[in-house]
């Protein structure tokens, strides 16, 4: 929670707790600067034409929390990352909470691209996210992404500061999150927001039947929708193995990996995602081997099953790349994988 004299280090909150106490400019919840407060100080900064950076963090998956260990361990979860993050920008900042599991961030002192990128360096490296946060009845793991952009380097209106840090946060979601996107003129002007968020779940499908059904023989099908999976799920490249225990890849084809192991991440479940490696390295370490190998940070397995039969497993692992895992990203790797059930039951072909 911030301090008074945390919060008179900056002129605009100097001013304002001349007249009010503190707890009238915070939230109650997470001791952050209440909303009203931190946006307005955004534009006072902007009247007085001082530099700083403006950044949006998102909590990731953070729904999972609430619903998993209840709204009180949510609560907790707030509570301590707004804890890191006010001793992170101590002396250099200000945060805010924008609402639910967003936070705004100001940093007075992080004014070029260089210097906000190693800020934020430090702000995934445990300091604030990437870490096991405990409370009194679980100790999730916690990421976020992160929008920024710089007054007045990329914008010297208010509105169009926000605008930026939203289409900046919207970049991050699109290339599955736990990451920070710093705007670039070069590479971020054209984003369109509606361009980036997910179609509905039926649009998405309904395109995966119509580029599956047409293609003969089981690995024509999986390269026929590649390029929808790519832009779907933000990846590179798919991984299959058949029979034989054998990673291949779809684009690939020079790909092939001995695997073992697979089988023991997947007991309660069809479907088996890990942001971490460390659910994967304790069930699995003849797998876990394999994706470190690779420099793998976060990884899916999709059991291709139908009635009982098992054909194989279809894999998502991106090398360098921390992410995590959504469940409509999942959903449509589990109907991917019984339509390729499917087809095999009925033709008889294989993966390997």
């Amino acid at each position: 929670m911030y301090t008074k004299e945390q919060l008179e280090q900056y002129p605009f909150f100097r001013e304002k707790l001349d007249t009010v106490d503190i707890e009238n400019l915070l939230d109650p919840l997470t001791g952050l600067v209440s909303r009203g407060q931190i946006l307005w100080f955004v534009q006072w900064l902007i009247e007085h034409e001082t530099p700083f950076s403006f950044a949006m963090l998102d909590l990731d998956n953070f729904k999972f929390i609430n619903d998993t260990y209840g709204h009180h361990a949510g609560d907790q979860v707030l509570a301590s990352v707004a804890g890191d993050v006010i001793s992170i920008l101590d002396g250099i900042g200000v945060a805010g909470r924008f609402g639910g599991d967003e936070f705004l961030l100001v940093n007075l002192k992080d004014v070029t691209y260089e210097d906000c990128k190693a800020f934020f360096t430090r702000f995934y490296e445990g300091k604030v996210l990437r870490k096991n946060i405990r409370t009194d009845d679980c100790s999730p793991f916690v990421t976020g992404t992160v929008g920024c952009a710089i007054y007045p380097r990329d914008a010297t209106d208010y509105n169009e500061l926000f605008s930026l840090i939203d289409k900046t946060l919207y970049r991050g979601k699109s290339k599955g999150r736990n990451c920070h996107i710093i705007y670039v003129e070069e590479k971020h002007k054209n984003i369109v927001i509606k361009q980036i968020a997910r179609h509905g779940m039926y649009t998405t499908l309904s395109a995966l039947v119509r580029q599956f059904e047409f293609a003969p023989g089981i690995i024509n099908k999986l390269r026929s929708v590649m390029p929808l999976l790519m832009e779907e799920l933000q990846i590179s490249d798919l991984y299959y193995v058949g029979d034989k225990n054998v990673m291949h890849a779809v684009r690939n084809q020079t790909l092939e990996i001995p695997v073992q192991g697979l089988e023991e991440l997947l007991r309660s479940d069809d479907v088996f995602a890990d942001n971490s490696l460390e659910e994967v390295k304790r069930r699995s370490p003849e797998f876990y081997q394999v994706l470190q190998s690779r420099e793998v940070e976060t990884f899916c397995v999709v059991r291709i099953i139908l009635s009982g039969k098992k054909y194989g497993y279809l894999i998502c692992a991106e090398p360098r790349n921390r992410r995590i895992w959504q469940e409509a990203e999942c959903a449509i790797l589990y109907f991917l994988s019984k339509m390729l059930a499917s087809s095999m039951a009925l033709e008889g072909d294989q993966l390997d």
